[in-house]
């Protein structure tokens, strides 16, 4: 990313653009209901630039720009359809730090123009980046079907009423709750219906209500947070995550699906490795019941399914004796989602009736697993945290009855664009995990499925 979303404020100030066509126009469009102060440098200029000249909308120098225009400019854009022009007016921008715009041309520019949702007074900027105008534009036009057009008259409402709720709730955590439940609430609803006068009745009332002040009530929220793709994250997963006051995670979440996380929501790190656990479990269930009996909605998010290898169960059990209250959203665990991304079927009516997954954890260097359990025909196994041990597991899995030449799968960091996938069998594979300097986190996958993989592998990372 080397653009910062920032919304600059144009009302009143003079802002330039050297070009008098329709990308030109465009552009003064959008400043002219900002009430900006707009110069058109341009020889000629077209029909509704015009139009907005006749109205008195804009100042219209009628003759080729010259290096004195940028004088007591705020804001710059060049639209002409001369490249050395836009060019230069963007290199005299720059030597001043005026802040400027080209047309295509994201190279010259220090801002860039984005798709625009707007419902008065909110408005939802959505950018590539100048890499692909067209894309911004498809988004846009997704997101003007989800966003009602009565969500701008909902934000007037909350802007009218906010200073009194401030005095009211002087502090943050319960004003923003009181206004989530506003959102969420009848009040909304009555505003979405076209029912002005009954929202902001029903809006004075809960402002005059005593109950404006019930105590905060904690809550943990224990979230899948899948193998690490953010596309396979549940709609209930991002509205809880969303809703926190402060996120605990550990290691395996991706920091794509962090990012989700409401922005000024407090985070925890807890990760976890191998033999090195930077908060131990014990204190990291204390420290669920202690933020949550603090009023606080805690997301406790784990990479994968928080029921697979994610003591999700420890982490509740303790929170049930305490009386805090809890919700658990499942995850992708991650057998699944590196399986699907590798495409490995993890049942197949030719290849295997069952599944079963365990973990690879070594204890003394020996791994204590069931296993003449694991060693059955027509099944396949799904190893979680498998990597440090895979000589022992082939090793004893070869011991125990199962053949040398089984084929298996590693996938590392599956579902994630940089995405490996290895294939190899129990003889083979450790040498080439070896070999291939494969790092944690890793799914190993055995059985006959695994020679499906080149068949139905789609995802390329």
């Amino acid at each position: 990313m080397k653009h910062l979303p920032i919304y600059f404020h144009v009302a009143r100030r003079r802002c330039l653009v050297v070009g008098g066509g329709e990308v030109a126009a465009r552009k003064i469009e959008l400043l002219i209901r900002r009430e900006a102060r707009v110069t058109v440098v341009a020889p000629e200029v077209c029909a509704s630039i015009a139009a907005r000249r006749n109205e008195n909308k804009l100042q219209h120098e009628a003759r080729t720009f010259l290096d004195g225009d940028l004088v007591d400019a705020d804001l710059v854009f060049a639209a002409t359809d001369d490249r050395a022009l836009n060019r230069h007016v963007a290199e005299l921008a720059q030597a001043r730090r005026l802040p400027v715009n080209v047309a295509d041309d994201p190279e010259l520019c220090t801002f860039i123009m984005p798709s625009i949702i707007e419902r008065d007074p909110v408005q939802v900027a959505v950018s590539t980046g100048g890499a692909s105008p067209v894309l911004a534009r498809l988004l846009r036009a997704r997101l003007e079907s989800f966003i009602p057009a009565a969500y701008g008259r909902l934000a007037a409402l909350m802007a009218a009423f906010r200073e009194r709720v401030r005095k009211r709730l002087p502090d943050m955590t319960r004003r923003r709750r009181f206004w989530e439940d506003v959102l969420h609430g009848p009040i909304a609803e009555m505003l979405f219906a076209g029912r002005e006068q009954a929202a902001l009745q029903a809006l004075e009332q809960v402002i005059a209500d005593s109950s404006m002040h019930p105590p905060m009530h904690g809550e943990v929220y224990l979230v899948g947070g899948g193998p690490g793709d953010p596309d396979l994250l549940t709609f209930r997963a991002l509205r809880l995550m969303q809703q926190a006051d402060v996120v605990i995670y550990d290691r395996l979440v991706a920091p794509e699906i962090v990012a989700l996380v409401r922005r000024d929501a407090e985070r925890i790190y807890v990760g976890k490795e191998r033999d090195q656990h930077t908060v131990p479990q014990p204190e990291i269930n204390a420290l669920l019941v202690q933020l949550a009996k603090e009023g606080k909605r805690v997301l406790r998010l784990k990479g994968g399914d928080p029921f697979i290898f994610g003591r999700g169960g420890e982490e509740i059990e303790t929170l049930s004796g305490e009386g805090v209250p809890f919700q658990v959203v499942p995850g992708i665990t991650a057998a699944a989602g590196c399986a699907s991304y590798a495409g490995i079927p993890l049942t197949h009516r030719d290849y295997a009736q069952s599944c079963v997954f365990v973990t690879g954890h070594l204890k003394n260097d020996r791994m204590d697993l069931n296993w003449p359990a694991l060693v059955q025909p027509q099944q396949t196994l799904a190893v979680y945290m498998g990597v440090h041990g895979l000589d022992a597991l082939c090793r004893e899995l070869v011991t125990h009855g199962m053949r040398a030449d089984m084929p298996v799968a590693l996938v590392e960091r599956g579902t994630l664009p940089r995405q490996r996938v290895l294939i190899g069998t129990l003889e083979s594979l450790p040498a080439l995990a070896k070999k291939s300097d494969v790092q944690p986190p890793s799914m190993v996958i055995i059985g006959e499925v695994v020679k499906l993989h080149e068949k139905l592998k789609w995802f390329s990372g």
